[in-house]
C-alpha cells in the first residue's frame, strides 16, 4: 500500500511538472511574447523591453522556468493588469465558489445515480430499466452549453421555480444561502454526470449480483434485501470511488460553461472572462490550479479505493 501512494504520488508530481513545461512554452510562442500580449498590440519597444526586464523575460530560459517554479510554490501567480490585482487574489475569491458548486453537483448526481443503478439492475432488460438506459444516453449526450438555457426555460422562464441567475455573493456562506439561485446550476452538473454514474452503478451491480458470494448468501437463506444492500451494493460502489477521480476533469471542464451560463462567480467564470479580455496572467493561473486540483483530487480519489477495496493488491 505505501509503495502505491509513493508512486501514484510521484505520478501526480510529473503531470503538474509537465503541464508547468506546457505553459512556460505556450507563453513563449504567442504572437509578439508575453508581453505583447500583456501591454496590447500598441506597446512601444521602450514598455515591451521594461516589462521583459521587470518579470525576467529576459533571462535565458532555463532560468525563466526556475523562476516560474518557484513562483507557483510560493503561490505567486501573477499581476493581472485588467483586474488590477494579484492573480492569486482573484483565484482565492472564485476558487472556493467553484469547490462548492462541483461538490454539491457531485453529491447530486450520487444521490440520483446510485438508487437509479440498483434499480436498473435489479430490473435488467425489462422496459423500466430500457427507459432509464434511454434517459441516461440522453443526458450523457447532452451539451452543458444546451442543458443549462434549457433548464432556464423550463425552471426560471416558464415556471418560475428558480432563479435564471447563479449567487451573486462574494462569500461561500452568501451562495449557500440563496439555494433557489444555486440549484440550476447544480442540477446541470449533476444531471450530466448522473448520466455516466448511472450506467457505472447498473454495470458494476450486475457483476456482483453474477459473484458466487452472493449465490451463497442467497442459497444460505439471505433475503432479497439484505444480499442485495448487505453484500452486493457494499463492494459494487467501492469502483465510484475512482469513478470520481475520472469525472473531476469533466466536472471542473463543465464548470466553465456551466458557470458563463449562470453567470456563477467562480473559477470558469473566471477563466472565460481572461480568455475574452486577454487577460493571459489570470488565464495562466486559472489553468494551473485547475490541473493541481484536478490531479489532487484523482490521486486522492485513487488512494481511498486502494484503501476501502481490502483485495486490492499493488505491487
Amino acid at each position: 500500500m505505501i509503495i502505491y501512494i509513493v508512486r501514484r504520488i510521484l505520478q501526480a508530481f510529473v503531470v503538474l511538472i509537465v503541464v508547468s513545461l506546457i505553459v512556460f512554452l505556450l507563453t513563449h510562442i504567442i504572437p509578439g511574447g508575453e508581453a505583447r500580449a500583456v501591454l496590447g498590440p500598441r506597446a512601444t519597444p521602450t514598455a515591451i523591453a521594461h516589462f521583459n526586464s521587470v518579470n525576467g523575460l529576459n533571462l535565458p530560459l532555463w532560468e525563466q522556468y526556475w523562476q516560474l517554479i518557484d513562483n507557483y510554490v510560493h503561490l505567486r501567480l501573477g499581476y493581472s493588469y485588467r483586474n488590477n490585482q494579484p492573480v492569486a487574489a482573484l483565484i482565492g475569491q472564485a476558487l472556493p465558489k467553484t469547490l462548492v458548486l462541483v461538490s454539491l453537483a457531485l453529491l447530486l448526481a450520487l444521490i440520483l445515480a446510485i438508487p437509479v443503478g440498483i434499480f436498473q439492475a435489479t430490473r435488467r432488460n425489462k422496459p423500466d430499466d430500457y427507459v432509464l438506459t434511454g434517459v441516461s444516453f440522453f443526458f450523457y449526450s447532452m451539451p452543458t452549453f444546451f442543458l443549462g438555457p434549457a433548464l432556464i426555460l423550463i425552471f426560471a422562464i416558464r415556471l418560475n421555480w428558480f432563479s435564471f441567475e447563479a449567487p451573486q455573493s462574494q462569500s461561500v456562506i452568501g451562495i449557500l444561502d440563496d439555494p433557489r439561485a444555486l440549484f440550476l446550476p447544480v442540477l446541470t452538473l449533476a444531471l450530466i454526470t448522473f448520466a455516466s454514474f448511472s450506467r457505472f452503478v447498473r454495470s458494476s451491480m450486475l457483476d456482483a449480483l453474477n459473484e458466487d458470494y452472493i449465490r451463497t448468501a442467497v442459497a444460505t437463506g439471505g433475503g432479497r434485501s439484505h444480499v442485495l444492500y448487505r453484500h452486493a451494493l457494499r463492494n459494487a460502489l467501492m469502483p465510484i470511488a475512482t469513478l470520481i477521480g475520472l469525472t473531476l476533469p469533466w466536472l471542473v471542464s463543465g464548470s466553465f460553461i456551466t458557470e458563463s451560463v449562470f453567470n456563477y462567480p467562480g473559477m470558469g467564470r473566471l477563466g472565460v472572462n481572461a480568455i475574452i479580455n486577454d487577460d493571459l496572467p489570470t488565464l495562466i493561473g486559472t489553468v494551473v490550479v485547475f490541473t493541481i486540483v484536478t490531479v489532487v483530487g484523482s490521486l486522492l480519489a485513487d488512494i481511498l479505493y486502494a484503501v476501502l477495496d481490502p483485495r486490492v493488491r499493488y505491487s
